[in-house]
């Protein structure tokens, strides 16, 4: 379960280390994207291109599971929540190992209210907590439509080849951070 962490943290490296080999020329994402697909690299390899559209996708997840979070707190089902939010962000994307993954990891997720006491700080309670959620969700709203434009805009081409290996991250994190 740690290897998927591994691999956000990975992938956040490797557009961290690329933009510090010419901060003044790569000062933004784009214009590394630009590099990549210029240079026919955008889908060869292990590639910052790449590594944006998997962290961007990994967002997306993130935003529909807390989105259908905030909309069903008072009757919270977990493993409904995640697999809506799984079929309309990830699943599209994943071949057949990284699916069976997910269904593994989808019989591990916790039921609402450990998730809920998991997530809410010490002395929180779940009105303090539903509110933070809706924060996090509007300051996720704006970044990920901008991401998606630049993926769309720049790397339709990243976009559409990447049939990935990579599989539920966020639940896998909840998991590991799970005291269950």
């Amino acid at each position: 379960m740690a290897v998927l962490r591994q691999d956000i943290h990975h992938n956040i490296q490797r557009l961290e280390n690329f933009q510090k080999s010419d901060p003044s020329l790569y000062c933004n994402v784009v214009e590394i994207l630009k590099k990549e697909v210029n240079e026919g690299k955008a889908t060869k390899g292990p590639t910052c291109s790449k590594a944006f559209v998997w962290l961007t996708k990994a967002l997306d997840f993130t935003l529909a599971l807390l989105q259908l979070l905030v909309k069903d707190f008072d009757e919270i089902n977990m493993e409904q929540i995640v697999e809506e939010s799984y079929s309309i962000t990830l699943k599209p994307w994943h071949g057949w190992i990284s699916s069976a993954a997910y269904k593994v990891a989808l019989k591990l997720v916790p039921d609402g209210q450990t998730l809920v006491n998991i997530l809410k700080g010490k002395d929180e309670d779940c009105d303090m907590l539903k509110q933070e959620i809706q924060n996090l969700i509007s300051l996720l709203v704006p970044m990920l439509e901008h991401n998606n434009d630049v993926l769309v805009s720049h790397n339709d081409k990243i976009y559409l080849i990447i049939n990935g290996i990579c599989t539920c991250i966020y639940i896998i994190i909840i998991i590991e951070n799970s005291t269950f």
